[in-house]
């Protein structure tokens, strides 16, 4: 069997899509045999599968994801194990002995994943979130980088739509600023926020939910797939890979044979703005 995790400095990075290595590890016998670092040369999130699978890969252990790549790996044949850190080695083992829980996709919400999806959405524009090349994005860089932040906020499309607000729900959204934990563009504000300032932003795409990615958009035979028959275009369910991961996905067309599903996360491709309201850092 063959394990691989995206890697930098001896532990899982923790942006599926960013990553520039991935450590392989070869296992005979429950055990880790061997291990090697590869390069993914400059290959982008929508390539990682495809690199993987050419390796051979089985296994994926990863931090964020997101649901189209998720899609692709399933695709590929190849296992996930999200929402795993630090060492990378003690992951490995921790995955062969059974300790290691994957947490699904988790990377493709703007605020803490309701843990799916993951980017973030995307680990910042990043995983499901990581939509259009975010691979060759820098780091978030900013006083609050590495920090937990509390933020309200309020988001809407550019007719004015609300679509969340933390002023609604009456309590401030928490995160650590810069770890992936959200979309990139309300990542970079906050970084550089100051406590007690509110700010107005615009996000694009790329900074947001990403590009819808075709890849996760597929077509089952309803008839293989039991309880299909009863949904319409529009609803929302969760499937499962062949190696039970959940897939949140979108019913986007169906006729009396087929059905059609969207992985893509459902704010992908739009613009967004964003009232942004620090309210404390912890230091």
């Amino acid at each position: 069997m063959k394990i691989a995790v995206p890697f930098a400095d001896g532990e899982i990075y923790q942006h599926f899509g960013h990553t520039e290595n991935f450590k392989l590890y070869e296992i005979e016998a429950g055990r880790i045999a061997s291990s090697e670092i590869l390069n993914t040369n400059g290959s982008g999130h929508e390539a990682l599968a495809d690199f993987l699978s050419g390796l051979s890969v089985n296994v994926l252990l990863c931090g964020g994801i997101g649901a189209g790549a998720q899609a692709a790996l399933a695709a590929a044949g190849i296992e996930l194990c999200s929402g795993a850190q630090g060492d990378a080695d003690a992951a490995v083992n921790a995955y062969l002995s059974g300790e290691l829980e994957s947490a699904g996709v988790n990377c493709d919400h703007h605020h803490e994943h309701d843990e799916e999806e993951g980017c973030a959405g995307h680990c910042g524009g990043g995983c499901g979130g990581c939509h259009g090349g975010c691979h060759s994005m820098p780091e978030i860089e900013g006083p609050n980088v590495g920090k937990l932040c509390r933020t309200h906020y309020r988001g809407t499309l550019n007719d004015g739509t609300v679509f969340d607000s933390s002023y609604e729900r009456g309590e401030p959204l928490e995160f650590i600023c810069g770890m992936g934990m959200m979309i990139r563009g309300y990542d970079e504000a906050v970084a550089n926020m100051e406590v007690g300032q509110s700010i107005d932003i615009h996000l694009t795409p790329d900074q947001a939910y990403g590009y819808s990615d075709p890849r996760a958009i597929f077509t089952l035979e309803i008839a293989q797939l039991p309880g299909s028959e009863e949904l319409n275009v529009g609803e929302s369910v969760v499937l499962y890979t062949s190696t039970g991961q959940p897939m949140p996905v979108r019913v986007s067309a169906r006729d009396d044979s087929t059905i059609t599903f969207d992985a893509n996360h459902e704010m992908a491709d739009k613009e967004l703005n964003f009232h942004i309201e620090l309210i404390e850092v912890q230091q």
